[in-house]
């Protein structure tokens, strides 16, 4: 069992013992320091703070959230309950709402025993690393000033805001719902039991999309197979694209700000490419720079280049994206993962607005989806881990690994990536598990996985 702070948020397993574990009274402590932090800000403003609260299909989802959505009342401060919702729709509703902050529920791919607390400034963004900071410290400290029986926070919920969030992606100038619609796709949907069983049909019925098969669409948290949108978590939906006849395959995680999709014969898209064909079809009609971090797809690079704009890698985490995205005025950047973020919607990882992009690229194109795959240059990402034992000092083990490898280019923003020619490898520390993730890429799937292989041997032998 684990908890992870971090500083954009807390994350851990349900049950056990405080400080170990995502406890009652571990979350209503980061909530109070949340609300603390937001309240410290504005001491010059009377009007009492507002909090959007969304949560995605957890099986602790209602528990955690009567204690979230109670501690901000107990602070003063009112909130705005979306329930069950997705983290794109929370943060977009923190905008439409004009409220202060938003904390989102959800441990995103992690399985069913996790949950975590994600935290918004008043953009409808993470926190930043700073803000993160001064909010651990004041759970550290436990420096809380309940409010007075009078001046109690009050809580109403709106159930429109998924509504608005799907309204905006329509308005998006990009999204051509005529072209989808005309199209005629058949879709087969893996909503793994939590909140993009009610997200996604409805964005794709507004789209004029009304052949949807949704497979594991009861939210109930109780995922049927692990959440994180990988190849060897699909094979259900592989099937039943290939069963079905269908157009296409849509994958979310249980937040649906991950996305990726299977082709009509069964075969993966590949998350990697996701990001990559929405970046292209955005970049053919509006020109400009991307941005991805450093563990992703050099395929974004090329469209990027192909497109005549320039690319940029950040550090991993959201955070770090979309700071990187404003300074070089990205049209469009994201993860490798699935996550798309455009900026003219909103500055967040977004499966919908990915969705509905996706789908008038390809209504544009003419295409299968596996012909429009193939119009990409193939590129393979070998994805590892390794457990992290508790006392181990992870900058030291990456030292001992660049010294192994003194005459390769090595880059230590975030973690280490060491160049091989054309291949890379990229060593980081997770940020919401105990692990450290190794990624290779390279031109062929055989040497991805060698190159992966190899710096796990490297990383064990330097662990002894």
């Amino acid at each position: 069992m684990s908890l992870i702070k971090s500083i954009s948020g807390i994350r851990g397993t349900i049950g056990g013992a405080t400080n170990d574990n995502l406890t009652p009274v571990d979350i209503v402590k980061f909530t109070a320091a949340y609300g603390t932090w937001l309240l410290q800000g504005s001491k010059k403003n009377s009007v009492k703070k507002k909090v959007v609260v969304g949560r995605d299909g957890r099986i602790s989802g209602v528990m955690v959230k009567s204690l979230v959505v109670a501690t901000l009342n107990g602070l003063g401060i009112d909130v705005i309950d979306v329930d069950l919702s997705t983290t794109p729709t929370v943060e977009m509703a923190v905008v439409f709402t004009k409220a202060d902050g938003g904390i989102i529920l959800t441990a995103s791919h992690n399985p069913q025993e996790w949950n975590a607390l994600k935290l918004l400034n008043n953009k409808g963004e993470f926190i930043s690393g700073d803000e993160g900071k001064l909010i651990l410290e004041l759970a550290e400290k436990e420096a809380f000033d309940f409010a007075s029986v009078e001046k109690l926070g009050h809580t109403m919920v709106d159930e429109t805001l998924l509504d608005k969030h799907i309204e905006a992606i329509l308005q998006h100038a990009l999204v051509d719902k005529e072209a989808i619609a005309a199209a005629n796709f058949k879709i087969v949907l893996d909503a793994v039991n939590s909140t993009g069983a009610t997200a996604v049909p409805a964005l794709l019925n507004a789209l004029g999309v009304n052949d949807v098969l949704v497979l594991n669409e009861d939210i109930t948290g109780k995922f049927a197979h692990n959440p994180e949108p990988l190849p060897e978590n699909l094979s259900q939906l592989s099937q039943e694209v290939l069963a079905k006849k269908a157009s296409l395959g849509i994958a979310v995680d249980p937040d649906v700000d991950r996305l990726c999709f299977v082709c009509e014969d069964g075969s993966m898209f590949g998350e990697e490419y996701t990001l990559v064909a929405v970046a292209d079809y955005v970049l053919s009609k509006n020109k400009g720079n991307t941005v991805s971090n450093l563990s992703s797809t050099q395929a974004l690079k090329d469209v990027t280049e192909k497109h005549g704009g320039k690319y940029f890698a950040s550090a991993v985490g959201e955070v770090n994206v979309v700071n990187l995205m404003k300074e070089k005025k990205a049209v469009i950047g994201g993860e490798g993962n699935g996550g798309i973020i455009v900026p003219e919607l909103h500055y967040g990882r977004d499966a919908l607005i990915g969705i509905a992009l996706f789908l008038s690229h390809l209504a544009h194109s003419g295409k299968s989806i596996k012909k429009l795959r193939n119009t990409y240059p193939d590129y393979f990402i070998s994805k590892n881990k390794i457990s992290l034992g508790k006392d181990l000092d992870v900058k030291e083990i990456f030292e001992k690994i660049k010294a192994k490898y003194p005459h390769n280019p090595s880059i230590e923003t975030d973690g280490l990536k060491i160049h091989f020619d054309n291949d890379w490898v990229h060593l980081r520390s997770s940020n919401t598990e105990p692990i450290i993730r190794i990624y290779a890429e390279s031109n062929f799937e055989t040497t991805a996985d060698n190159i992966a292989m190899r710096l796990m041997k490297d990383i064990k032998e330097v662990t002894q």
